[in-house]
Order: C-alpha cells, then structure tokens, then sequence
C-alpha cells in the first residue's frame, strides 16, 4: 500500500532489520517508543479523570483499493489529507493543550528540521487563543524526556530563520527545558509539569 504527502511525494515509513541483531534488553524502557509511553500516559490520565488528551488521527484519502476476496479489502493507494499539526491536543483543567513529540539519537542537540513551519504556525496560533502548547523531546540514547514550552522552540526557530544555529543544543533544553523523569503510572508525567508552569 502506497500513502503518498499532499505534495505528491510517497511516504516510506524507516524499516530496520532486527533479525541478526543481538537483543538489548531495556529495563528502564522495555522498548516502548515515546508514542507507546505517551498514548499510556494520556489513556492513565483518562482513566483518572485528570485530562482528556488524544493523538490527532492523521486524515488520509483512499485512492485506490483491491478486493481479493468479498469479505477482505486492501488498500492498495491512499495520500495524507494535508499536512499534520502537532501530534496530541485535548483538555486539562479547563485549559486547551497541545503537543508534539519528537525522539532524536543525537547525543548533543535537538535538529530542527525534526519540527515543520506548518507546525510552528499552528503552535503560535494556539498561543494567541491562550492555549498551552508545548514539545515534549526524548533523547533516545540516553532515554532522557524534556518538556520544552511552544515560546521557547518559537525563539530557537527565529534564531534559525535568522541565520543561525539549526538546532538546540542539549545544555540549552536542559536550561530552558523540563526534564521529566520515566514513572510507573503515568509513564511521563508532563501534566506535573503544566500545573508548575501554568496553575
């Protein structure tokens, strides 16, 4: 099945072969990915009656499908819709919030090619509403998670557009940043970190 952008350009997801590789084993993560961890935080936080926060579907338009048999279709052709905001949205405490979540392997920095101008002005739209918006980054490596606030990546995305650095430095979203430790339950606890901020 091919999903192909808005702009035409077909979608390849990344594809690791893990077969002749030794299992590592994780204790501290056992191989969720930041999506798994935060689609468990915000189902806890449903559950608990703390926030109502989902993932965004990503709308997509079938173009074309195959019908082997009468009670099975496959798609075989489909594209995005348009181009995505940010991954989640929802409600907490009568506030508007929404999110992205991004996972780098750098060590050192966070690339902001990894974040879109389609999102930053979606991000600047909710903080004119006077809603909370944010970017949560994990460091895979390291698995380290940091809640970063939308007006902090606005002014590294300026510094940017003006010619500079085209990423933020790990010491700076340690400074200007929020580390959120890996609990039980909630997984990422970032509404802790909302209320610090926000209540």
């Amino acid at each position: 099945m091919n999903f192909k952008y808005p702009n035409g350009k077909v979608y390849k997801p990344k594809v690791e072969h893990t077969w002749n590789r030794p299992k590592q084993v994780q204790y501290s993560n056992r191989g969720m990915t930041l999506e798994e961890d935060l689609n468990e935080t915000n189902q806890y936080y449903r559950d608990k009656g703390i926030a109502v926060i989902h993932k965004k579907p990503t709308p997509v338009q079938i173009v074309s499908v195959d019908y082997p048999k009468r009670s099975a279709a496959v798609i075989k052709e489909a594209y995005f819709k348009q181009a995505s905001t940010t991954d989640y949205n929802g409600v907490y405490n009568g506030k508007y919030i929404d999110f992205e979540a991004k996972e780098t392997r750098s060590t050192t920095s966070f690339p902001l090619q990894n974040i879109h101008e389609h999102q930053v002005k979606h991000m600047e739209a909710v903080l004119k509403q006077n809603g909370i918006c944010f970017l949560i980054i994990r460091f895979a490596n390291a698995n380290e998670i940091y809640f970063l606030e939308a007006e902090k990546l606005l002014h590294f995305w300026a510094r940017k557009q003006n010619g500079g650095r085209k990423s933020i430095s790990k010491a700076e979203i340690e400074t200007y940043g929020y580390k959120i430790p890996l609990g039980y339950q909630p997984r990422i606890d970032y509404i802790k970190v909302i209320e610090h901020l926000y209540f």
